[in-house]
């Protein structure tokens, strides 16, 4: 079957490629990039024009639920809404219940993905058995059964004799090690970012120095084994810099940022706003500033959501006893594109983070749109303008700090495999 996605503006960062093209998939990968009407056969054909087609978004940091969660998401609820933002690969967290620190969990979550999932699912095992950071997890069946990475997200590897074991068995497997970067004894009993704000509100604080602390030890680790390492959630500007540093003295170090982390502050914990309390927390005006410098000078080299789905039970209660965590995979895209609109990016910085970035980081084949690659496409409009409302996600959970927005940008089509999985028009027709 052969399908032409027509006339859009397609932007590449693999190949640093801005023009009108279209782009022509056959058996599930992309067979060329055309002229505009060049191509007068095809058995279906999406129009694109006045539209950006962009490589599938790669969301490096995602919370799937599944197994033991599912009341709060589920691999079909996640991948769905996955495809709405126009990402089209993500990678799941091992905090599942069990945790995927075994081969028989990997397996029970790639059969999810293939017989529910929409989306490309990467899994991530743990690497610490039960992510109690007492003895390694078997990495190498992990790798074996199908991991792509390693981390306890969620849990930082506090024992750096454990870290560094961890790191030197993931360089042997060709697998990169994902850092949860806090230092559980400065930040125990802490429900935002700690200050003056934290005072006034009668919080517990979590203080930057938290995360810099173990940013330094795992980019010391990460240069001492030669392994790579990459810094999740990237929050404070000491942490910047010190990724900076390292990027430049030789280290392999990569890192993300998370939507919210740049576009919000801790102001925005407000009135006891659970919805805002995430790990690490939303931080000064100081440290968002370093975040984009950081986006836009290469520093960091991917965005990535954090998607943590809560049920209201987790979020609907006093402030210091919330969850902390949002979802954030149906408006990555917008957010992102706010910075190109302010200047902060340029589209194919944008674009770049947003797929190539984190695909270059995990290793894989995704975030392009060259002759051969899997054809995995966004079709965006820039300029759509639209609100954020509950009613209409497709998480199970509710819990983002950025419902009722009015957003600008939005993937109105999404394909993966050559296969399209969301369709804006289709989804609006059926919702009346």
């Amino acid at each position: 079957m052969r399908l032409v996605v027509e006339g859009g503006l397609v932007i590449d960062p693999s190949s640093r490629l801005e023009e009108a093209r279209d782009v022509v998939i056959e058996d599930g990968k992309v067979v060329a990039l055309a002229t505009p009407g060049e191509v007068r056969v095809a058995d279906q054909r999406l129009d694109a024009r006045g539209r950006w087609v962009l490589p599938g978004l790669v969301d490096m940091h995602v919370h799937l639920r599944e197994p033991g969660e599912e009341h709060k998401e589920t691999v079909a609820s996640g991948t769905h809404a996955a495809a709405a933002g126009g990402v089209t690969t993500v990678a799941c967290m091992a905090n599942t219940i069990p945790v995927n620190d075994n081969a028989a969990v990997t397996d029970y979550i790639l059969r999810k993905a293939k017989s529910e999932g929409l989306v490309n699912v990467l899994p991530i095992g743990a690497v610490t058995r039960g992510l109690k950071g007492e003895e390694l997890a078997d990495l190498g069946e992990l790798a074996e059964a199908g991991c792509i990475a390693y981390s306890d997200d969620g849990q930082p590897v506090m024992n750096s004799r454990l870290a560094r074991n961890a790191l030197e068995y993931a360089r042997s497997f060709e697998r990169l090690v994902i850092s949860h970067c806090e230092d559980r004894n400065l930040t125990r009993g802490g429900a935002m970012n700690e200050g003056d704000l934290s005072v006034k509100l009668g919080l517990g604080g979590m203080p930057s120095v938290a995360e810099d602390v173990m940013v330094a030890r795992d980019i010391a680790l990460g240069a001492y084994t030669g392994a790579r390492i990459h810094i999740a959630h990237l929050s404070t500007a000491g942490a910047v810099e010190m990724v900076r540093r390292a990027k430049r003295s030789g280290v392999q170090v990569t890192a993300e940022a998370t939507p919210h982390h740049f576009t919000l502050t801790e102001e925005a914990v407000g009135d006891y706003d659970t919805h805002a309390k995430m790990n690490p927390p939303l931080r000064s005006r100081r440290d968002r500033e370093a975040l984009l410098a950081g986006l836009a000078d290469g520093t960091i080299d991917a965005i990535a959501t954090d998607h943590a789905p809560h049920d209201a039970t987790c979020k609907h209660i006093e402030f210091g006893l919330a969850a902390f965590g949002v979802v954030g995979l149906e408006t990555v895209l917008p957010l992102t594109l706010d910075l190109v609109r302010k200047g902060v990016l340029s589209r194919t910085r944008a674009v770049e983070l947003l797929g190539l970035g984190a695909s270059r980081a995990l290793g894989i084949a995704k975030g392009t749109l060259a002759v051969g690659a899997d054809a995995d496409l966004a079709i965006v409009d820039p300029d759509l303008e639209w609100v954020f409302q509950v009613d209409r996600m497709r998480s199970k959970s509710r819990n983002s700090p950025f419902t009722g927005y009015k957003l600008r940008g939005r993937a109105v089509t999404t394909v993966v495999s050559g296969r399209v999985v969301h369709d804006t028009a289709r989804t609006q027709a059926r919702e009346g």
